[in-house]
């Protein structure tokens, strides 16, 4: 005896039960949508953020580790001073170690003290390229920046990374990238040269709570 067995056709959806589900599909894409909407994605952290968080406030005071490693040395030379960085006026930078030595920098350029008085420095040295670029890079001027550098920022306003990669010719032959890493402030910057060598700086118990001493106003004075 033979058997013969016939699959049954499925049934339709009922139109109402076919309309309700193209609704519900409905309802879920807007919510999806709307969710995008409030995601991070849509709101990312970019440099115009960036430079109004990092120029929000008036007085830095800080200390720094300074690490300069070269390819001859096994070990990075390491120097540490403090640093108080003013919107209004500019950056004195001072070394404690290995040796003491206080530079002011401003919109007029370099300047050194030496036993009586500040001294301008010449500037196109390599070093005052260089502090001019810690100046823009802690004041978070971006426009500045971008004239002589390719950005590239990632993360957001709590943690981020900004990548420096130089467009002119005179910083291509200096600097293979910088690397600046922060948060409320930034906390760490990093220069990639050409030639192989680096120079990784660190910025700790920064606080800007505090407005200028009387010294250090005579310091941008003068």
């Amino acid at each position: 005896m033979s058997v013969c067995l016939t699959a049954k056709a499925p049934h339709p959806t009922p139109l109402p039960q076919a309309w309700d589900e193209g609704k519900k599909r409905s309802r879920i894409c807007r919510v999806f949508a709307a969710l995008l909407a409030f995601s991070p994605l849509a709101h990312a952290f970019d440099l115009q953020q960036l430079s109004e968080q990092l120029a929000k406030p008036h007085v830095i005071h800080g200390d720094f580790i300074q690490e300069k490693h070269l390819r001859a040395l096994p070990k990075p030379l390491t120097s540490t001073g403090t640093f108080v960085l003013a919107k209004d006026h500019g950056l004195l930078w001072q070394l404690k170690t290995p040796l003491q030595q206080d530079y002011r920098i401003t919109a007029l350029g370099i300047a050194r003290r030496n036993a009586s008085a500040w001294q301008m420095l010449p500037g196109k040295s390599a070093g005052a390229e260089q502090n001019r670029l810690f100046l823009a890079v802690l004041q978070g001027d971006s426009s500045g920046l971008q004239r002589d550098f390719d950005l590239q920022l990632q993360g957001e306003s709590a943690h981020w990374t900004l990548t420096l990669t130089p467009r002119s010719l005179l910083l291509k032959q200096v600097f293979k990238q910088i690397n600046i890493d922060g948060g409320e402030l930034v906390q760490r910057i990093e220069l990639q040269e050409t030639q192989g060598d680096s120079t990784l700086l660190k910025m700790q118990n920064n606080v800007s709570n505090q407005p200028l001493s009387d010294a250090e106003q005579l310091d941008f004075a003068q």
